[in-house]
């Protein structure tokens, strides 16, 4: 019996089953799909973009030069800050970095364009190289929680494991199975991301393009074009994608008469957003699309699931070793539901910008304007970045429960080469706690030196995700921090 086994075997079901192997886990995944060459993952389609946060879990679990290798970068990243709200392009000379609080330089890139297939790729040989089991074209039926295990049925095989966690997109079978509320919004557009050839691609404006029928984007992949059809989502999925279908929805929308002669890859999607109401029912828990759906507007879908696995993994593996203080896993839900709940109103509010009609077109005239000073674009990239990401553990401290400084050592040593591990962290910057720490040191890595920029604390103690569980210099507050956090049958 393995002590996790994960339906669904995309980045955030490979990363997550990394960091429970990492852990010393046993762990399979089962996926769906026969292999993992497809069409819609490969480059233009397969397009995806991962924001600060996502390459700063990447960089600290020491897969980012694999990442940036697959996605076709060289040695040297820089990426223009390209962001937009509801299609209005945000002006990059526009946004303050130095204003957003306790930021400090790091090496990994502030974003990433890359695509599902090279993610896979090191997700998928790292988790294998861990000891992962990856089973691929099992398509799950079934799932039957128990006191001390999980039945997951796949056909006329039955596989048992400890725990369960589906990772299994949008139309979970895990989380219909075991019973999960999933409350949210109606759709209200078809969403469309093609990959044709044109005879006259020139008529498309490059970009975003908000018209009074919907909304058009041209990328700058030749011949990839994406489409928001205000239609309440009816043709999602419901017929087949002619190229005459797409040609009169493009030519409506974009307002030209733009000759399609030919479709190599297409599908659809919607802005339906939907939440599970809980992340944990008994031993089954969700990760990714499973547990959040919502349109991919400002490229946060896979960002949003890839922190979920990096919250997750380090608690599932201290309840499967049974070294979880009491509540732990419980505090998975606790702290991404909030995030994810944001986030699918901060796409809905997108989609109602968007929306055909003297009304939005009114707002959308007014974010213009409002977009263009430094407040807007700074708490706009802020949001988009993953650097606003804060979770509340209950302390005043303003850098308790956001993502760790990227701390760098007097000698060195930066934050990030103590994390691969996927240990906590104690950061000692002025040796007061040396003696406190002991009991903990097979736990938690200690480290003491000064700093290059300690931001005025006197130590830091950061959780194995990156999150700063406790900052200061009070020896009875640490010690506090580090039952609640690691200590098991003390929280």
């Amino acid at each position: 019996m393995d002590d996790v086994l994960i339906v669904g075997g995309g980045p955030v079901g490979l990363f997550l089953a990394g960091e429970l192997a990492r852990a010393g886990c046993t762990v399979q995944v089962l996926e769906r799909e026969p292999d993992s060459d497809a069409a819609w993952k490969s480059l233009p389609l397969g397009v995806r973009t991962l924001t600060a946060g996502s390459v700063e879990a990447f960089h600290r679990r020491g897969m980012l030069a694999e990442i940036l290798t697959a996605s076709g970068y060289g040695e040297n990243v820089f990426l223009p800050r390209s962001l937009h709200f509801a299609g209005i392009l945000v002006d990059p000379d526009a946004i303050d970095v130095g204003r957003l609080p306790f930021r400090l330089p790091s090496p990994a890139p502030e974003r990433i364009v890359t695509s599902l297939e090279a993610l896979e790729s090191v997700l998928g040989e790292r988790a294998a190289k861990l000891g992962v089991t990856i089973r691929r074209g099992v398509a799950v039926s079934g799932v039957e929680p128990h006191d001390d295990h999980v039945v997951v049925r796949a056909g006329a095989d039955e596989h048992v494991a400890r725990w369960v966690v589906g990772c299994d997109g949008g139309r979970s079978t895990v989380r219909g199975a075991a019973g999960f509320g999933f409350e949210g919004t109606d759709p209200t557009f078809t969403g469309y991301a093609m990959h044709v050839t044109m005879d006259d691609p020139e008529k498309l404006r490059p970009g975003f393009n908000l018209t009074p029928e919907g909304m058009y984007l041209r990328t700058y992949h030749e011949g990839h074009v994406g489409i928001n059809d205000f239609d309440g989502g009816a043709f999602d999925r419901s017929q087949a994608l002619t190229l005459e279908h797409l040609q009169e929805v493009l030519r409506r929308v974009s307002g030209t008469d733009v000759t399609l002669t030919g479709v190599r890859a297409a599908s659809t999607f919607t802005d339906r957003a939907r939440q599970a109401t809980t992340y944990r029912r008994g031993r089954v828990l969700l990760a990714g699309d499973a547990a959040h759906i919502y349109s991919p507007l400002g490229g946060q879908m896979l960002n949003l699931g890839i922190g979920d696995a990096v919250n997750l993994g380090w608690k599932l593996a201290a309840t499967v070793h049974g070294q979880a203080p009491a509540g732990l896993l419980d505090t998975y839900t606790e702290e991404r539901h909030p995030i994810a709940a944001r986030m699918l109103d901060w796409s809905r509010a997108q989609v109602a910008i968007m929306r055909p009609g003297p009304l939005s077109q009114a707002v959308q005239g007014v974010i213009r304007e409002l977009i263009r000073t430094p407040d807007v674009a700074t708490y706009i990239y802020d949001r988009l970045s993953g650097l606003a990401l804060h979770y509340d553990l209950g302390s005043d401290q303003p850098l308790v429960g956001r993502n760790a400084p990227a701390f760098r050592l007097a000698d060195g040593t930066a934050l990030a080469d103590l994390l691969p591990d996927g240990k906590g962290v104690i950061l000692d910057f002025a040796g007061s706690l040396r003696d406190v720490a002991a009991p903990w040191h097979d736990r938690v890595r200690y480290v003491n030196g000064p700093a290059e920029n300690d931001l005025g604390f006197d130590a830091v103690l950061v959780r194995p995700d990156g999150i700063v569980a406790w900052a200061g210099g009070d020896v009875p507050s640490f010690t506090e921090a580090m039952n609640r956090w690691f200590t098991a049958g003390v929280r």
